[in-house]
This record gives C-alpha cells, sequence and structure tokens, in this order.
C-alpha cells in the first residue's frame, strides 16, 4: 500500500523535532558546537513547516513557525558571534608573520598604504615601520576575539532563561505532542507522499529557479541582498529534499545536493562579507581610541579577497542547480 503525504510527513517532521528536543541538554551545559547544531534543527524545523504548509492548518503552523523564528533569533545572536570568534582567531593566527613584518606608512594619516605613491596624503611622505608590537597584538586580539567571546555568554545567558520559560516549554510540549498527534488537513494528508512531495519540490526549486536567473540583471547596489535571498532559497529546497529523502530517493537527495551546495559557497561568501564589515568597524574604533589600525586592515584585506573567491565558485554552483532542476522527475 502506498504511503501517504500524512504518514510520511509525520515521520520526517518527527525527526526533525527530536534534533532539536535532543541539543537543548548540550545547549544547557554549553557543549561545544551545542548552540550551532539546535539553532540549525530550529531553523530546519521552520523551513519544513513552510514548505509542507499546505499539509497543515495555517493558524496552528504558522503560531509554531513564529514561536522556532523566537528561539532561532536568540540562538543566532550567540551563534554569529561563536563565529566571528573563531573566524578572527584563526585570521590572526594565519597572519601573524605578517604582523612582524613592515609596512609602508603615510606620516599625516598613520595608515598603511597599499596604493601607489600618488594616492598618499599631499603633505606626506611615506616611512618603513613595524605593522605591529606585542601591545598592538593584544589590543586587536582583545576587540576581535575577546570582546565577541563576551557577546557569546552574554547571549548564552539569554538562551537559557528562555530554555527556562513558559514560552519555549510550550512550545516544547507543543512540538512533542506533534510526533504522534500532528494537526493535518485530511484531504491533503491523504494524498500519496510521492505525488505531494514532488510537488513541494517543485514549487521550491522553480522559487530558487526564478531568483538565479533575475540575479544577473540584479543592480550591484542590490547584488548582495539578492545573493543572500538565493542563499536562503536554497536552504529551503535542501531541507524540504532531505524531508522526502525517504519518499523520493535520489530523486529528493541529488538535488538536496546541489542547493546544500550553493547555499554552503553563498554561506562562505556572506560570513566573509559580515565578518570584512565588523573588521571594519573595529578598526573606526581602535583609531578613534589612538591605536594601531593597520592589522584591522590586513584582515579586511583578507576578508575581502576571500569573500571574491566565493563569489567565484557562485555561477557553477548555480548553474548546476538550475541544470538539475530543469530536468523533470521522473
Amino acid at each position: 500500500m502506498e504511503v501517504s503525504a500524512g504518514t510520511a510527513f509525520i515521520a520526517a517532521l518527527s525527526s526533525d523535532i527530536d534534533r532539536l528536543l535532543a541539543a537543548e541538554p548540550e545547549v544547557r551545559s554549553d557543549a561545544d558546537d551545542s548552540v550551532h547544531q539546535m539553532r540549525v534543527a530550529t531553523r530546519r524545523l521552520r523551513s519544513v513547516l513552510r514548505s509542507y504548509r499546505m499539509l497543515l492548518p495555517r493558524d496552528q503552523a504558522d503560531e509554531i513557525r513564529q514561536e522556532l523564528k523566537w528561539l532561532a533569533s536568540l540562538l543566532g545572536v550567540a551563534r554569529d558571534a561563536e563565529v566571528r570568534a573563531d573566524r578572527f582567531a584563526k585570521l590572526l593566527a594565519e597572519h601573524a608573520e605578517a604582523f612582524t613584518g613592515t609596512a609602508e606608512i603615510d606620516t599625516v594619516t598613520g595608515k598603511t598604504v597599499d596604493a601607489p605613491a600618488e594616492s598618499a596624503s599631499d603633505d606626506s611622505t611615506r616611512v618603513a615601520a613595524p605593522i605591529a608590537t606585542a601591545d598592538d597584538l593584544a589590543e586587536i586580539t582583545a576587540r576581535l576575539v575577546t570582546a565577541e567571546h563576551a557577546r557569546y555568554d552574554g547571549a548564552h545567558a539569554q538562551i537559557l532563561a528562555a530554555l527556562d520559560s513558559d514560552r519555549y516549554r510550550t512550545l516544547r510540549n507543543t512540538l512533542s505532542s506533534w510526533k504522534s498527534e500532528l494537526p493535518l488537513r485530511p484531504s491533503r494528508a491523504a494524498v500519496p507522499a510521492a505525488d505531494f512531495f514532488r510537488v513541494v519540490l517543485r514549487r521550491d526549486h522553480e522559487r530558487i529557479e526564478a531568483f538565479l536567473r533575475a540575479e544577473p540583471s540584479t543592480a550591484p547596489d542590490d547584488r548582495i541582498e539578492m545573493l543572500h535571498d538565493i542563499r536562503k532559497s536554497a536552504k529551503r529546497l535542501r531541507y524540504s529534499c532531505e524531508a522526502a529523502a525517504e519518499v523520493l530517493g535520489e530523486e529528493a537527495t541529488g538535488l538536496g545536493h546541489h542547493a546544500k551546495h550553493l547555499q554552503s559557497v553563498l554561506g562562505d561568501h556572506r560570513d566573509a562579507i559580515e565578518s570584512h564589515a565588523a573588521i571594519v568597524a573595529r578598526a573606526a574604533e581602535a583609531e578613534a581610541a589612538g591605536e594601531n589600525s593597520a592589522l584591522y586592515h590586513l584582515l579586511a584585506a583578507a576578508e575581502d579577497r576571500a569573500a571574491h573567491d566565493e563569489l567565484e565558485r557562485y555561477p557553477a554552483a548555480a548553474e548546476a542547480l538550475i541544470t538539475r532542476t530543469s530536468q523533470p522527475a521522473s
């Protein structure tokens, strides 16, 4: 007997709920990578509820999705700080040797000069000076790494307070009950799972395909946000494919693989963009405090190159997904 959409969806959703609930005690003990795992589980569950929303009563699904958005936002503050701290620490380690070298310094502005000599200040001269001292390294480490660890600690405390709240307990209890008593729309839940899941995947990949085809004509000032929208759509397609994997097999897993790859490429690109912006902001703070900003500019340049490198991987990843989604389902 063919499995119904409702039965298959309950199985897929139960697995996602288990992931979220299993992460809670790990987050409470602040285990390594636990915030990341719970955030992924929360966002994944919210995405699946959105993609397969036709199976559920709208009001109930929307309410749970809003609560999952609330939880994900709390986890996101801590996770973003964690990512920045790790990324900044790695950047500092990777460029440690460069910090001990010398750079051309504009004697008027006090900044490093990477451009041709004619771009320096009219009244300045250039001198070779050490890029950083031990005190400079301590200051940049404090602003980039230690400060992010402190942000993580504060955000983690907020998460713990949320996990002890009535609001979270209600969410957890509802999700637990849905594993055995999921509210479904009977007529749609009775549809054969393969037919229903295939419609969901087609809708999600048509959505991202429209973004991908529109992206080349996007205005330069809007491109970063367009790429972010494409990344979010790729993640949505990936999660809907993973939910359908037991029913559709390679048809879903193959498509999901391409969606995940595109998500990863654009995720790495955005991480570099946001890291660059954060470093530039910290450089301004350091300059205002009279600190050496040469190191910040060196790291910002490295992140600018990293963003460029990731963007070069984007066309091939996008084309692979368009080609895959253009093929009719078997």
